[in-house]
This record gives structure tokens, sequence and C-alpha cells, in this order.
């Protein structure tokens, strides 16, 4: 059965079981202060630094906080700390943390935290590593204020305390971020507005999350990252469900509350429910990404990726995901977010061939092999899923040998961080997307460099550095605009990554819930349950 057929047929498995027409047991929709919730993948690990899934970052916002975050305009504003002074030329940054910061296990929160903190979280993001080349020193002046002194100017600061996209840099206990940076946390001890409940916490099953009471608000009104993060509930259970037609069910029987991602399938379903709301998660969407290794055979030749943009058809991964509304996606030769001022498509002429004729004869010229190509896939993500299956037809379809790996989103994020051969548990390539609101310019957007610090796959290309550098160096929007234009034709042309197109999705709750907004990802505080 394909998945058309299968979505379809769970589709009206779901309905059935809403309306009473299969035995199953209901689950008593419970207080009004515990939140049911349906994340996008399992939380298998529980690291924000270490790695750089959405749901360890989605998790994870609920559990740390940030200095800066950003609000729904993407300007980044003061969130731990109270106040910041800047020296004229910006390269001197002295800043004051809120009176009443507490950890989880009741212990404030101290500059030497902090710093412990910000360098653990430098050594893994790209604009951490980008402070810490021109550092002269990150030190604490007393228990509520620091200094990062750095050799030039480093106008986008407030930018990387702040962002959103992952690793974001949360504030934890100097022991806990004294942590190896490449090596996993065991302990969840945060800043924010609810603590894990480690006990609880059964990978595959479930994750709990409980309101902190020593947590102290910001008084502005909440924006994303930003503002007061109030909590109005007392508990927060996530419940795993890979299954679409499981939690379809699930949510229009009141057994869970909020669903961060159905399936466009099932969205006229869940629309026919009356107690069901669903809308876009977020207007500005996301880039779907064809992975490769840049360091193993067959990937590491350039003319082999070119070869994959060149056969690729958007439309196949796009359909994939969303089905037939054509409102829900769009072709996409570029790596950065649609109808945004950086927008461009420079350099994307190949990902608008869909030639597989012409691809089958580059990967003949480029010497192909033979060589397996490791598809590592997650089978308990739709998306990723979808993609998946796409792209096991399209490298068959050009004469390349797949060995599909069909496993699930957790051993996905530990596998891609494996440099070693396919052959020694390794992979060729692997399917993930990118937040639009993370491929606006290069600053927040790991997925686009590529350095000897790049991300999973391991990319270089000074063509593609070279323009990041401009980018940052840039005057005004017009030099933005042409650095954009340089570093997407680079990009393009090493194959960073393959983008499989741009795709709306949806998200959806019970309408005794309010307080749901859309965004990158799920924000809880001011969300309630009559």
């Amino acid at each position: 059965m394909d998945r058309r057929t299968f979505v379809k047929s769970t589709g009206a498995a779901a309905l059935l079981a809403a309306s009473g027409g299969l035995a199953r047991p209901a689950i008593a929709q419970g207080s009004s202060k515990v939140l049911k919730f349906v994340p996008q993948a399992n939380l298998a690990n529980f690291d924000p630094v270490w790695g750089t899934q959405y749901v360890v970052r989605n998790a994870a916002a609920l559990v740390w906080d940030t200095l800066y975050g950003f609000d729904d305009k993407l300007v980044p504003q003061r969130q731990m700390v109270e106040s910041e002074e800047i020296s004229a030329d910006k390269s001197v940054w002295t800043f004051k943390l809120r009176e009443g910061l507490k950890f989880h296990d009741g212990e404030p929160v101290l500059a030497k935290d902090v710093i412990a903190s910000l360098n653990r979280w430098a050594a893994r993001d790209p604009m951490g590593l980008g402070i810490k080349a021109i550092e002269n020193e990150l030190v604490a002046l007393d228990d509520r204020t620091f200094r990062w002194s750095l050799k030039k100017p480093y106008p986008k600061m407030l930018l990387a305390l702040g962002k959103n996209n992952a690793p974001v840099a949360f504030i934890m206990p100097e022991r806990i971020a004294k942590t190896d940076p490449f090596k996993q946390i065991n302990e969840y001890v945060g800043s924010g507005p609810m603590s894990f409940a480690k006990a609880e916490w059964v990978p595959g099953a479930k994750a709990v999350f409980e309101k902190f009471g020593g947590y102290v608000p910001r008084s502005e009104p909440a924006s994303w990252l930003a503002g007061g993060k109030k909590m109005l509930v007392d508990r927060i259970e996530w419940i795993i469900m890979p299954d679409a037609a499981t939690a379809s069910a699930a949510l229009q029987n009141g057994e869970v509350d909020w669903w961060e991602s159905p399936i466009s399938d099932l969205v006229p379903v869940l629309r026919a429910n009356k107690d069901v709301q669903v809308d876009i998660a977020d207007p500005l969407g996301n880039i779907g990404s064809f992975r490769m290794n840049h360091l193993h055979p067959p990937f590491d030749n350039k003319l082999i990726r070119q070869a994959v943009l060149v056969a690729m058809n958007q439309e196949d991964y796009m359909r994939s995901i969303v089905g037939d509304n054509d409102d829900l996606w769009a072709n996409l030769p570029s790596f950065f977010t649609p109808n945004t001022p950086l927008y461009t498509d420079a350099g994307g002429e190949k990902l608008k061939m869909k030639n597989l004729e012409l691809a089958k004869k580059m990967l003949a010229e480029a010497g192909y092999k033979g060589e397996p190509v490791t598809c590592v896939v997650a089978q308990d993500q739709p998306i990723t899923k979808s993609m998946g299956d796409v792209t096991a037809d399209l490298l068959t379809k050009m004469g390349m040998k797949v060995d599909f790996v069909a496993t699930d989103w957790g051993t996905v994020g530990a596998r891609r961080a494996l440099k070693t051969p396919p052959s020694q548990g390794g992979w060729n390539m692997f399917h993930t997307w990118h937040a639009g609101a993370d491929c606006l310019n290069p600053a927040a957007y790991p997925a686009i460099r590529a350095n000897d610090k790049g991300w999973f796959g391991w990319p270089k290309s000074d063509a593609v550095e070279t323009q990041v550098a401009a980018w940052f160096e840039a005057k005004d929007l017009n030099e933005e605009k042409a650095a954009i234009a340089k570093l997407n034709t680079a990009a393009m042309d090493d194959v960073i990554y393959a983008p499989t197109g741009f795709f709306k999705s949806y998200q959806a709750w019970r309408k005794n819930v309010s307080g749901i907004v859309k965004g990158p990802l799920p924000f809880f505080w001011g969300v309630s349950k009559a």
C-alpha cells in the first residue's frame, strides 16, 4: 500500500474512531491545569547544545531561559538580562542580569553560570564560534554582571544571544554547562518557567514538564521567546504518537489537547470536528532538506551532488508532504525563505531542470562506481518519511544503489553526528527541514555554512564562507542582497545541501484551549485550557 492510500485509509479509521465506530476506550481529558501535547517527534535525547533537532529545542525552551529572545518581529528583546552597556564601536558588551533569577534547584542564576553556558553554546553554534574567534575575554564582574570583550566590533551580538534556531544560547547551572559540548548532559536543571520531570520521562512514550513556582516572568506581554512567559497550566505532558491516525483520533476524542504537526491528509477530518481548531503553524513555513555527507563517496564528488539537483523534481517532494493543496507549497531554487527581504534564486538553475536523463549522464561522467548510498530515514516523522520515499525512488532511477535505513528520528539525530564511513555506522544522506524563520539570512542558519565547524554533512567551500563574511560586513540592505545572491550561487554550485522545496505545516488543538500563536516553535506560555 502506498503512502497516499495509507493515509486516506487511516484518516477514515481516525474518523470512525472519533465517532465511536471503532471499539477503543476513551480517556478523560483531565484537569484544566494539565495540557496534553503531541509533539512532532519523540524526545529521544535532551541536550539543546549537543544537537540541533527542533523537538529538543522546543522542549528546552520550556526548561531553560535565554538572555535575550526573539519576538514575533524577529527582534531580540531582553529576557534574563536587565540592562546592557555597549561600547561605541560595539566591541565591548557589558550585561546585567535581572534580580530574582533562580534555577529549578533553588540556586540563584549567577554570572558564572552564564559564562559557562555561553562557552558551551559557542563551541557548537556558528555565531558563537564567530564571536569566540574575536574574543578578548568573557568574564564575570560580580554575581549579576558579566562582560564580553572582543578584538573587533560585533554588531549582531544580540541576534546571536536571542535567536530561536538551534543551538539556542540557553542558560544552565555552571556544573552542567561545563559538560563537554560534544557529549550529552544528563542533568536537566533549568532556568525557565517549567521544570523537567526526569523520573517520568519515557523516551518513545512520554515527557513531562511541571510549572516552576520560582520563575519570575518579565512584565511585558509574551511574544515568541520574549516577554513574560506566564504559565497558565501546572503540567504539560508530551504524548508521543508517531502514528498520525492515532494522534488524529486522540485529538478528536479529547485524549490530547494540542497536536503540533498533523499531516495535511487528515486536516479535512479534523476540520469536520466541531471541537477541533486547525490553522497554519507558521506563516514563514519551512525549507525541506536533502542533506548529503561530503566526507564519503559518492557525495564527496561535487559533480554527483550536482547530478542530484538536476534530477530532482521538488513537486514530488512537496506533494508527498502536503498532498494536493497548492497553497501549502512552492518550488524553491534557493536556500532562503521566499517573500522575505533577502530572498534570491541566483544560481538555482539546476534545481529548475528536473532532467533525469541529463542527471544519469552527469553521474556517469562523474565516475560513479556503484557505491551504495546509505539513506538514513526517520519513519516516525511524516515529513522525513515522505521525502525519504521520494529520494529512494529518485536515486534508484538515476542508477544509484540505495541502502535504505528505516529508523526513528532520535536515531537519525545521533547517527548524523558520526563522521565514520557508512559501512562503519555512518551515513550518506538524511532528510530534515529548516524553519523559514531560521533561513532569513546566514547569521542563524548553520545548515548554510561550509567550514571545518559546519553542520552535519561537513561541506567545505571558501566561496560560501567568503560571502557569509561579506553579508556580516555589509553596510546596508543593498550590500546584504549582493552578498546573499553570491552566497546562494556558491552554495548551489557546491550543493551544500539540496533544497526539496518550500512548504507550510498545520497545527491543531481542541477549542477549549486558548492562547496558541503562530510561530517557528510551540510557545506554551499564555496557553490555557477551559
